[in-house]
């Protein structure tokens, strides 16, 4: 019995050293995976962040373009090298982005909380459109800062980045002022005059209402400093021989005042906008003579000490309204659309002389007309005001600078992989007669030399654009497209005298004369 019971016991004993080591192999329960969860919420492409209740979409494009005879995204070929036609102009620029958006979404019992950021990531031709060392060459003291643009270079620029909550908008986003289409009505250009653009965003503060059926009301307050300033001039610093005007604004006392009604429905869309702009000058007395190339020295239109016992002007406000309309389902075809708006200014120009960065001021070089000239020129000064102390026989006054524009597109769908679009634009800026004499009166005497007896001054100018472009679709989110602009610079100077333009323009007689130039951009682009 003995035997039997430590038989017995013994084999228990081994089952049991058996499941303990059985036992011992099994794996430890994992803890449940978190898969990604689609968020349906917000529409496509939408996801929720693992263990929250929010909701976040990547996304953007990556864009491959170049402009022959012009600058980077379809930039005419109107100022610097490019616009002298010297041998320093580069005959195209190109640029590589990559642009990422994130957009997050959360809901709550005051509605959606949201924000959105997107940055650029791009390299661009060195110099845009010159290979002057006078904008590349960074040890100069007169030189651009380019350097990023080199071998293995680049950089990131930041587009829109903002926060939305219960109707307001705070960060960096589109101006209420803006249409839906900002300056692309149909065009690849970022240069389309005519009406105003923050497709990049400004700094600015803004409440939208939604009173139901497509119809919104915006208000905000736009920081001026950087996207709606062109500029203010003391006349005792005299023009360039090429109408270049050194600037004296002041420092920024109150926001722009914005604001929008809006009607979007399925026939289009209908909106009105308006702005309030504070123009301020600094002061009476500044430097009029800037540092020569290659010195260092104040430029033009820096303060002295003397500046702040000068006094300055008395500040005003200005401001513009814009009309726009878009027109859906047009008999020509399905998704086809016509955009239009219209804008006028006062005090505010960059509203009209619009582009996604500065506006420009027009510097051209053409062939000669007259027997004896060198060349021809045309220019155009963009100011949003200008005035001359009484020091230096002015009133000491504010002029304000007025300007008008239209702008618009036709868009046609030939299948669904093709589609083309012509669009155009035709703006105006006009000084009063008194800036005119002031203006006349400072250029003529310091600039002009010898002047044709059928020399005149006006620094009114026009400019027209007309382009059409072309896009094959041959997959989803992938284009490719073909864009042909031509920019007209209508000045109004008469006559011709003996000038001193930037190098490598010779002093010698040149004729003022109305301008004319064509850019070609081709573009690939990948959306995700």
């Amino acid at each position: 019995m003995k035997m039997v019971k430590s038989l017995i016991l013994g084999s228990a004993a081994g089952l049991l050293a058996m499941g303990g080591a059985q036992a011992a192999d099994l794996p430890v329960k994992a803890k449940a995976v978190e898969y990604v969860k689609i968020c349906s919420l917000y529409g496509a492409g939408f996801w929720y962040i693992p263990g929250t209740d929010t909701c976040m979409k990547i996304g953007g494009y990556l864009r491959v373009d170049t402009t022959f005879n012009g600058g980077i995204y379809d930039s005419p070929a109107w100022s610097g090298d490019i616009g002298q036609h010297n041998r320093y102009a580069d005959y195209f620029a190109a640029r590589s982005r990559m642009a990422l958006t994130v957009d997050t979404r959360t809901a709550t019992e005051y509605g959606v909380v949201r924000t959105f950021a997107q940055g650029d990531f791009q390299f661009d031709t060195l110099g845009n459109n010159t290979f002057s060392p006078n904008s590349i060459n960074g040890s100069l003291p007169v030189a651009g800062a380019n350097l990023l643009h080199t071998p293995g270079g680049g950089y990131v620029a930041v587009e829109f980045v903002f926060i939305q909550f219960a109707g307001f908008t705070f960060g960096k986003s589109a101006s209420a002022f803006a249409t839906p289409w900002h300056g692309y009505p149909g065009n690849n250009s970022s240069f389309l005059l005519g009406g105003h653009d923050t497709v990049t965003g400004v700094n600015n503060i803004q409440y939208t209402a939604q009173f139901g059926n497509g119809i919104s009301g915006t208000i905000g307050l736009d920081d001026p400093t950087v996207f709606n300033r062109t500029v203010v001039a003391n006349l005792t610093v005299p023009l360039t021989s090429t109408g270049g005007i050194a600037n004296a604004y002041g420092g920024v006392t109150a926001p722009d005042v914005v604001g929008n009604i809006r009607i979007d429905q399925a026939w289009g869309l209908f909106q009105i906008s308006g702005a309030a702009h504070q123009v301020n000058a600094s002061y009476n007395v500044l430097n009029t003579t800037g540092a020569p190339a290659g010195a260092v020295g104040l430029p033009g239109a820096a303060p002295t000490g003397l500046s702040e016992l000068s006094g300055h002007p008395d500040t005003k406000w200005g401001g513009a309204v814009m009309a726009a309309l878009q027109i859906k389902n047009i008999p020509t075809g399905p998704g086809d659309d016509i955009k239009l708006d219209a804008t006028y200014a006062i005090g505010d120009t960059k509203q009209v002389i619009s582009t996604s960065s500065t506006s420009p001021l027009f510097t051209m070089f053409g062939g000669a007309s007259n027997f004896g000239s060198y060349q021809s020129i045309g220019f155009g000064a963009t100011s949003d005001a200008v005035y001359l102390p009484v020091f230096a026989g002015g009133d000491g006054d504010l002029h304000l600078t007025k300007a008008w524009g239209v702008r618009g597109a036709f868009n046609h769908n030939w299948d669904p992989y093709w589609s083309s679009s012509l669009f155009g634009s035709y703006s105006a800026v006009r000084y009063d007669n008194t800036a005119k004499a002031f203006v006349c009166a400072t250029y003529t005497a310091a600039r002009v030399a010898a002047p044709s007896l059928d020399y005149s001054c006006n620094p009114d100018f026009n400019v027209s654009q007309l382009g059409v472009i072309t896009r094959w679709t041959p997959v989803k989110n992938l284009t490719f497209s073909a864009e042909v602009m031509w920019f007209h610079l209508d000045q109004k100077f008469t006559g011709s005298a003996i000038l001193a333009p930037p190098a490598p323009k010779p002093v010698a007689r040149y004729d003022f004369k109305d301008q004319d130039t064509v850019s070609l951009n081709v573009r690939v682009q990948r959306n995700f």
